[in-house]
């Protein structure tokens, strides 16, 4: 599995599960920089949307929207004929701009059996100057070029506005657009078929919220297990703590998906063939002693890039130093290092030793701590002692956050007032560590030393 990953670097990250429910981040397609990344551009809520991964002939292929630039693919190096189980991480292709075109985003392809490659996708109205549209291209055998440009297909302004998010499949010789409508909190799952790729297509909603609280349950994709079972992965968008990953039973009905229970979401389900031994909110949830010579890939920076004058991760020490690195023109913090929210409510803690530069003229310029980031972020400072201390943040089930601070671990003070975490731009917010300068001219730079840094549900 993968998902829109914006701004962030590491992109698109790689989930891998044996159930379904229970999933590991194994891996990132894109590892360093943002293709079309040049300096200064303003990162947040850009480049990398709504993917869609795929195998076809011994390859993983992800295909994702950047709605300034166009349609990507990234692929993985051949796999081995036995594709289970995958040895993780792969390696991956350079990326390549499949289609360049402003407004483009949400792709998805289809591998034909006569070997045609077809691609659907919606456009992003802001860059497009039209929204609401489901487009169809033909690409050339190879999936990295284009053969016939996309044209419309379908037009949802009338009963199905803010289509997007598409994707597309083949079974018993209909082609299906899943996609969803309405918008990301309040929406629905459309789902359309026709025997010619380019239509006429009918269609059907197949899952809404109705007398639920699973709100706009949609954009999602159809998975068959080996086990023949058929499930709808979808998200619900739930705000600060982002958009929760939930699963629906799904059955054929005349050629049409049946998902959740009669078209609304399930709370819970029986597995038949399962051996699920425990219910899981999150999977993420753990202590990072950074005893490795590299960052984990829960690990995300804000800033579009990785610059290696950011982070040394002394894994003799086990520690990670963070140097402290220039604003950005709009304030912004490209050497931010974060990590999702796990959860509604969670508590965030790291023991730290903040040690800024120590000439006169860099006096004042260096700042570290905590942050919650998002639309607004707050932090927690630490103070300048040289010294080891500990940084704590409570999140409540109201997605409210405190901050405190202790000198021994065991003896907590509260920081500042208790704030209403916000939402990111098109993501929930995200926790994690800062150590951060302003521009003045200088040679050399502080540090934030990172002992460990935990995360408990």
């Amino acid at each position: 599995m993968t998902s829109s990953s914006f701004n962030n670097v590491p992109g698109l990250q790689i989930l891998a599960s044996k159930d379904l429910v229970h999933w590991e981040i194994v891996d990132a397609a894109i590892r360093y920089r943002l293709p079309g990344y040049q300096e200064g551009d303003k990162v947040t809520g850009n480049f990398v949307w709504a993917p869609a991964i795929r195998e076809h002939d011994g390859q993983l292929y992800i295909y994702y929207g950047d709605p300034d630039r166009g349609i990507y693919c990234v692929r993985s190096k051949p796999l081995t004929s036995n594709l289970s189980p995958l040895t993780f991480p792969l390696k991956w292709e350079e990326p390549v701009l499949v289609i360049p075109a402003k407004g483009y985003i949400d792709p998805c392809p289809l591998w034909d059996e006569d070997g045609r490659v077809w691609l659907s996708h919606g456009v992003a109205g802001s860059r497009f100057g039209l929204k609401s549209v489901l487009l169809m291209a033909e690409l050339n055998a190879d999936g990295l070029s284009v053969k016939v440009p996309s044209r419309i297909i379908f037009d949802g302004h009338a009963e199905h506005p803010t289509s997007e998010g598409t994707k597309l499949y083949k079974r018993n010789g209909y082609y299906y657009i899943m996609h969803p409508a309405g918008g990301v909190a309040t929406g629905w799952q459309v789902v359309q078929r026709s025997r010619n790729i380019y239509g006429p297509y009918e269609l059907k909603i197949t899952l809404a919220q109705g007398k639920t609280d699973v709100n706009g349950p949609h954009q999602g994709g159809w998975v068959e297990t080996a086990e023949g079972e058929h499930w709808f992965i979808h998200f619900q968008d739930v705000g600060v703590a982002g958009r929760i990953v939930h699963m629906q039973p799904m059955k054929w009905v005349n050629d049409w998906p049946v998902m959740g229970r009669n078209g609304e979401p399930i709370s819970e389900w029986k597995v038949e063939s399962g051996k699920l031994k425990e219910k899981t909110y999150a999977n993420f949830a753990h202590r990072d002693e950074f005893d490795k010579g590299e960052l984990g890939l829960d690990w995300q920076w804000a800033g579009g890039r990785v610059k290696p004058q950011w982070f040394f991760c002394d894994a003799a020490n086990s520690q990670l130093r963070l140097y402290s690195a220039p604003r950005e023109a709009d304030e912004f913090m490209p050497n931010l290092l974060l990590q999702k929210i796990p959860a509604v409510a969670f508590t965030a803690t790291a023991r730290v030793r903040f040690m800024p530069n120590k000439d006169k003229k860099m006096a004042g310029a260096e700042q570290a701590g905590m942050i919650v980031f998002g639309r607004k972020s707050f932090t927690l400072e630490v103070p300048v002692t040289d010294e080891w201390c500990y940084m704590r943040l409570v999140m409540d089930n109201h997605q409210q956050g405190q901050f405190y601070t202790s000198q021994d671990g065991k003896k907590w003070i509260k920081s500042g007032e208790l704030f209403q975490a916000k939402e990111g731009h098109w993501i929930g917010a995200q926790v994690g560590l800062f150590c951060t300068r302003d521009n003045r001219k200088f040679n050399d730079a502080g540090w934030l030393d990172v002992d460990w840094f935990e995360i408990e549900l």
